[in-house]
């Protein structure tokens, strides 16, 4: 039984012109060896996006990307003629199979801060799909978003002082997207950018310090 706690300073940084990327786990030039994956999970990147600015046709294969807006609105284009625009309260799922290129470029209107998670799928070559829903989620409440395999992603938003029990599952992805979580037993206060891993404790108990989101990413096995 563990928790880890991964402070966002900690984090691999990537920057350009208009942009900046933090990585939760080894990326690109980034590598280290003791953090490349957790369960399914193989990125998770939070992207700032500059009015205008993005990421152009790009190939992936065999991935499936889920992204969360936090601000701002993401543009979607791909090889299998999909195009959409996504925003804050909903999530964009691409599931990349035998291929596919896309771009993603931030709105006009102001700077776009998502994150976005890869996770390998179960079965290889599959056609590619993609899709953008909306998501209802209740204030306090641990909501999930969507299921992929055996990953589930779920999203809080927390005011201060409400308090969210951590989903029954073994392996715990959980990342602080905006504001805090009070100190607990398990660390000093998490802040923006903070996540913790966690493995074989299910029911932990977290209590916001502020107005929080909190993204959750469960792996049963």
């Amino acid at each position: 039984m563990s928790v880890e706690i991964r402070r966002g300073t900690g984090r691999f940084v990537t920057r350009g012109a208009g942009h900046l990327t933090r990585h939760s786990f080894s990326f690109g030039q980034h590598y280290d060896p003791d953090n490349v994956r957790f369960g399914s999970l193989v990125c998770h990147d939070d992207h700032l996006l500059g009015p205008g600015v993005g990421f152009e046709d790009h190939p992936h294969a065999d991935l499936e990307i889920v992204t969360w807006v936090l601000t701002g609105e993401l543009r979607h284009t791909d090889s299998s003629g999909h195009t959409g625009v996504v925003r804050p309260g909903e999530v964009q799922v691409l599931s990349a199979g035998s291929g596919v290129t896309h771009s993603e470029i931030a709105g006009p209107s102001g700077p776009t801060r998502f994150v976005q998670s890869w996770l390998t799928p179960t079965t290889l070559g599959t056609t590619p799909s993609y899709d953008v829903s909306p998501v209802e989620l209740v204030p306090g409440v641990l909501s999930e978003v969507v299921r992929i395999g055996t990953a589930t992603f779920r999203v809080a938003r927390l005011e201060a002082g409400d308090t969210v029990v951590l989903p029954d599952e073994p392996l715990q992805h959980v990342f602080v997207a905006g504001g805090a979580l009070r100190r607990s037993s398990m660390a000093q206060p998490l802040d923006d950018g903070d996540a913790f891993r966690v493995t074989d404790q299910p029911g932990l108990a977290v209590t916001a310090a502020a107005r929080t989101e909190l993204l959750v990413w469960t792996f049963s096995l």
